[in-house]
């Protein structure tokens, strides 16, 4: 069997990686020089089925939970130092709701907080800390998917080519273009997300922190660099890739500013946002026409949920399997 996967962000880099190493041979196309340099560039990194949760359908906390597994022993890039959600006083009933909406967490008053996270200690006065959830570095990651595909005899990468869309070459073509593909996917619509990178020697975190708050939720996720930190949360209806808006960044920073008051003094060595797919549902969507295959409209969960909609992609290709949460 001969597939090809249009697409080296995180869900094309995954599902050519799921079908090689079921001995399926591969051509992977990407019109960008090099895999991961779309919008997963700018992902938060966070394998946080739990607290995902939170907001959206169970069916993303089952194919999360697939994705731990994955990044830490398929392809093990990810650290398991859990997630810790937290509020300023006021929004309290912010995090009690979040609660309610969860599972998988430890409740924290002040003390345990500041266990957890030292430099947090008596910042907030509650929070809650999923201990089994996970994050990476994503361009480590899909640099990571890169070379493993490089080194499968049975793919042939192919970057800085734009695909012919030919496919009586193909038994089978996965098209994993993300936004790129909303010409042919007339449902798909942009969320765009923007982040900045922050360094700084006078903060130090060793996981992800979510601040929920009415208008400005944030996370902040350290980066592999050492005293770096990625700030993000915007989301944004909009199909305007590339820049990141004067009034998202002064909410970023306002926002970790409240997590911790250093962040202030900090560089600023990073700004950027690009479109996310979505549709009207945020849920992830396989498309079947013939024997074409779009994988999309992944929304914020992009690393959360590849590893997963990879197997099943496979499973479609090599198995003629259906799954009715994903398939129409």
């Amino acid at each position: 069997m001969r597939v090809q996967v249009i697409g080296a962000g995180i869900v094309g880099l995954t599902a050519a990686f799921e079908l090689a190493r079921r001995g399926v041979a591969v051509e992977l196309v990407e019109r960008r020089e090099g895999p991961g340099l779309g919008c997963s560039y700018y992902a938060g990194g966070m394998i946080s089925p739990w607290c995902e949760r939170q907001a959206a359908e169970p069916v993303v906390t089952m194919l999360g939970i697939e994705a731990l597994e994955f990044w830490t022993r398929t392809l093990p890039v990810a650290t398991v130092a859990g997630s810790l959600v937290v509020a300023p006083p006021r929004d309290r009933p912010d995090v009690v709701s979040f609660a309610k909406r969860t599972a998988e967490f430890e409740e924290c008053d002040a003390g345990r907080i500041g266990e957890i996270e030292p430099d947090l200690a008596d910042r907030f006065p509650y929070g809650l800390y999923f201990p089994k959830e996970a994050h990476l570095e994503p361009r480590d990651a899909t640099a990571a998917l890169g070379r493993a595909l490089q080194e499968m005899p049975n793919v042939d990468l192919r970057y800085s080519t734009e695909a012919n869309h030919d496919d009586r070459k193909f038994d089978w073509t996965l098209d994993c273009r993300g936004f790129a593909a909303k010409a042919q996917l007339p449902d798909l619509r942009g969320v765009k997300g923007e982040m900045l990178v922050l360094r700084t020697r006078d903060v130090s975190l060793s996981r992800p922190i979510r601040m929920l708050h009415p208008r400005r939720p944030v996370y902040i996720v350290p980066r592999a660099a050492a005293h770096e930190f990625m700030i993000g949360a915007s989301m944004v209806e909009s199909e305007e890739p590339g820049r990141i808006t004067s009034r998202a960044m002064m909410e970023l920073l306002g926002s970790a500013y409240i997590i911790h008051p250093a962040f202030a003094e900090a560089e600023i060595v990073e700004i950027g946002g690009d479109v996310r797919p979505t549709y009207p549902d945020n849920l992830p969507r396989f498309v079947l026409r013939n024997r074409r295959l779009s994988i999309n409209g992944l929304y914020r969960h992009g690393f959360l949920l590849a590893p997963a909609l990879a197997a099943r992609a496979a499973d479609v290709v090599m198995k003629g399997a259906h799954f009715p949460e994903l398939m129409q």
